[in-house]
């Protein structure tokens, strides 16, 4: 899969702070994930959904908590991300069929005057607390992305900011996908490297 080295010894390495070997994990495990998503999505719902999108959303959940991971084989490895990978795909089709994405079904909430309660469920929503911190964690994120090399943060900004398919992405870069889907997977282990 990623040359003499088993998932168990790359996710050893990782843990260890191996930031190439926490790559290679990921990387080996895109093959998999892909074939998952093919079959996880509904074919019903194979034109609503990219199943690229369905593992780059399985492989960031993942990354952010690579962290909280306890197995230490291959198969515990590949369990925990089937477990998310489908965990997702529910969620994609619970979300699609509940009519969350009915763009007609959506209604602006205003300035507060034109709709008198968005001010009180606006002001509902989160505590100051949690604002502070949230927005304290989004500046982290952005001073961390800015000490990317231009290349990621541009991968970054793109697929994680703008939420562009990976299509799209690679149009903009004037790259191929696979490229840019390497590219994306790399500036995230950077990512986390300047984040720690």
């Amino acid at each position: 899969m990623s040359g003499e080295r088993s998932i168990t010894d790359l996710l050893r390495d990782a843990r260890q702070g191996d930031r190439a070997a926490l790559e290679s994990l990921f990387l080996a495990s895109v093959p998999l994930l892909q074939l998952l998503a093919r079959s996880r999505i509904e074919h019903g719902l194979r034109a609503k959904f990219d199943g690229s999108d369905l593992v780059q959303q399985t492989l960031l959940e993942a990354f952010r908590g690579f962290d909280s991971f306890q197995g230490q084989t291959e198969a515990e490895w590949l369990t925990w991300l089937r477990r998310i990978l489908a965990h997702n795909a529910c969620d994609w089709a619970r979300d699609y069929r509940a009519g969350k994405r009915r763009v007609r079904a959506e209604v602006p909430l205003g300035d507060g005057e034109s709709f008198p309660g968005a001010t009180s469920l606006a002001a509902d929503a989160s505590s100051p607390s949690r604002v502070l911190l949230r927005k304290e964690q989004e500046l982290r994120l952005a001073e961390a992305i800015e000490r990317l090399p231009p290349d990621y943060r541009d991968v970054i900004l793109l697929r994680n900011l703008e939420r562009l398919p990976f299509n799209e992405v690679a149009l903009r870069m004037g790259r191929s996908r696979p490229a840019v889907q390497m590219l994306w997977m790399r500036a995230l282990v950077e990512l986390q490297g300047v984040l720690q």
